[in-house]
């Protein structure tokens, strides 16, 4: 009872937070079907292709909002700076205007918040800055969820999407692999739980750490999941790839990963799995 009560208060949030994204326009095109759509209908529907259920793309406060109980979520390290270690020509510009048209800091969102009244740790990562590419504030952000959840004795769920390691800090950010899976091995050897949902698209160097690490791996309908391209993959072996190559349904075949949730009902599984778990509920 306490979860359907919870669980439409969400929906509530949702709805207000869909006012506020209509504004942005009456119609749009969905580029796995090129039908035009109303948008209303899109996000009244998790954001799913009324036409051909294709997944758009979510933001990470939106996300948030899908599956945490209402007014629950408290960010962390919101106010972290990203650097130019490598005085990249026009790099903080990039920067600077992904923040404005994101209102994000960065490429990931972390912090805590409750499902069902279980509390965890959760990060969201964001297609919509620089592809959600991983660099230095992305991996300490994640790395700091990771070791601050360890000491607090909570779970962790990270929704990933990305492009892979971020090309303007170079070998910077490939050291956030290491860093994040190092976090991860201390928080599992303290007997606590990481989920791990893989969202469209999940490569590079993402995918090749943190991203696969969970104890239950679980993604969505159709995801691109997969360390390089498809196209980069056939140039470079001179073969043409199985049908569905790199997609969620491949990977499930192939023992890859878990599960494959629908973002409806993603809420009631990991609500299921932390209390699967032993997660306590927060008082």
């Amino acid at each position: 009872m306490l979860f359907r009560k919870q669980e439409r208060q969400s929906k509530k949030m949702l709805e207000n937070y869909h006012k506020e994204q209509l504004s942005e326009g009456l119609f749009q095109k969905c580029e796995a079907c090129n039908r035009i759509v109303y948008t209303e209908d899109v996000i009244e529907d998790y954001h799913i292709c009324p036409s051909c259920g294709h997944y758009f793309r979510v933001a990470p406060m939106e996300r948030l909002a899908m599956v945490l109980d209402q007014g629950s979520f408290e960010e962390w390290d919101k106010d972290l700076e990203t650097k130019n270690p490598l005085d990249f020509p026009d790099y903080e510009k990039k920067v600077a205007k992904m923040k404005q048209n994101t209102g994000l800091s960065e490429a990931v969102v972390t912090g805590k918040g409750k499902i069902g009244g279980v509390e965890t740790a959760i990060g969201v990562m964001s297609s919509k800055f620089l592809m959600g590419s991983m660099g230095m504030i992305v991996g300490e952000k994640i790395t700091n969820m990771v070791e601050r959840a360890t000491k607090e004795k909570l779970p962790v769920i990270l929704f990933c999407c990305s492009g892979g390691a971020r090309m303007q800090e170079g070998i910077m950010s490939l050291m956030q692999m290491a860093k994040t899976s190092q976090a991860l091995k201390k928080h599992d050897q303290a007997g606590l739980m990481y989920i791990s949902v893989l969202t469209d698209p999940t490569t590079g160097g993402v995918t090749a750490s943190f991203a696969m690490l969970g104890d239950v791996i679980l993604a969505e309908p159709k995801a691109l999941i997969g360390f390089a391209g498809p196209r980069v993959i056939e140039q470079t072996i001179h073969q043409k790839l199985p049908e569905g190559f790199q997609s969620a349904e491949f990977l499930l075949e192939h023992g890859m990963i878990d599960k494959i949730v629908s973002r409806k009902k993603m809420r009631k599984v990991l609500h299921y799995l932390l209390l699967s778990s032993g997660a306590n509920k927060a008082h």
